[in-house]
């Protein structure tokens, strides 16, 4: 399964449809709130030989392929999710008003597999794993991925002054013990530095 226009090339032997992602009511949920396709790629192998798919995404970064395993789970934030393979469930999930006040959105995904799946993601930039045993603040429109039982929070990056003049403003505070990915480049950062040059 990929993202509608994931698809960068596919071996000739291989089937192709497009699906609703989880069903009507879940694809339209995904769509409205989480930022992913209404419809998925769906690629089927019926012959007996090792066939192959390559997905790509659409901004320049990195891609990170984690296998799930045994009711493991990862919380995906808007518009990363790129495809699955295996036995993997996505369900959109109410992030809460501390997500879409952070920037991250009101709705993020959650992968799991109960058995054995690989799910694929990406952002814009390099993707950093860290991990965290504490807390961990990090800028808005930075957090790409993260471990269900890690908990968010807003607040802000230093003192009133340091966080009004110093640039940063608010930051996403990350609580608890788990592993979370962070994307090194910012679209929202980009955006504003090539606004000014089309005026």
């Amino acid at each position: 399964m990929a993202e509608s226009g994931a698809m960068q090339s596919m071996s000739a032997e291989l089937t192709m449809q497009a699906v609703p992602n989880g069903g009507i009511v879940s694809a339209l949920g995904k769509r409205m709130f989480g930022g992913e396709s209404f419809f998925v790629s769906r690629f089927t192998n019926t012959t007996s030989r090792t066939l192959r798919v390559t997905i790509a995404q659409d901004i320049p970064g990195d891609i990170v392929e984690m296998p799930l395993h045994h009711g493991e789970e990862v919380v995906l934030q808007r518009g990363a999710y790129l495809g699955h393979a295996g036995d993997v469930q996505l369900k959109a999930a109410w992030a809460g008003f501390i997500s879409w006040f952070s920037g991250e959105g009101l709705v993020h995904l959650r992968a799991r597999s109960e058995s054995t799946g690989t799910v694929y993601f990406g952002a814009y930039g390099a993707i950093i794993k860290r991990r965290i045993e504490e807390e961990l603040k990090v800028d808005d429109g930075h957090l790409v991925a993260y471990d269900p039982a890690l908990t968010l929070k807003v607040s802000l990056s230093g003192g009133l002054f340091a966080s009004v003049f110093g640039g940063e403003g608010f930051v996403t505070r990350v609580i608890g013990t788990g592993d979370v990915y962070i994307q090194t480049r910012s679209v929202r950062g980009l955006a504003a530095w090539l606004n000014p040059k089309f005026r």
